[in-house]
């Protein structure tokens, strides 16, 4: 069976409808960057659909701003090495749909 006229979905569209309220204080934190040196499959860069997760030199850079809030870097980390909370009130991703 051959299904036609599926839409496909960009998911750099979709996250470009969405709106960022950023506060100055961050709400995910790498708790030890020694851990993330130790780690070879470094899941959080591939597990993040925002990819707010990016391994620089010799370390493990943040994009809080642009969280999705899922939580799926929390669940990904097996050391639990990533301080997750959600942002204060007021701050943090608004979601549009289109």
């Amino acid at each position: 069976m051959i299904i036609e006229n599926i839409p496909t979905v960009n998911i750099e569209d979709k996250l470009f409808l969405n709106r960022y309220i950023v506060d100055e204080i961050p709400h995910l934190v790498i708790i030890d960057q020694e851990v993330c040196r130790g780690c070879t499959a470094k899941p959080c860069m591939t597990f993040c659909p925002a990819r707010v997760y990016e391994w620089k030199d010799d370390h493990t850079t943040v994009g809080y701003e642009g969280c999705l809030e899922c939580g799926a870097c929390r669940i990904a980390c097996s050391f639990n090495n990533i301080q997750w909370t959600f942002p204060r009130g007021g701050f943090g991703v608004q979601f549009r749909l289109a």
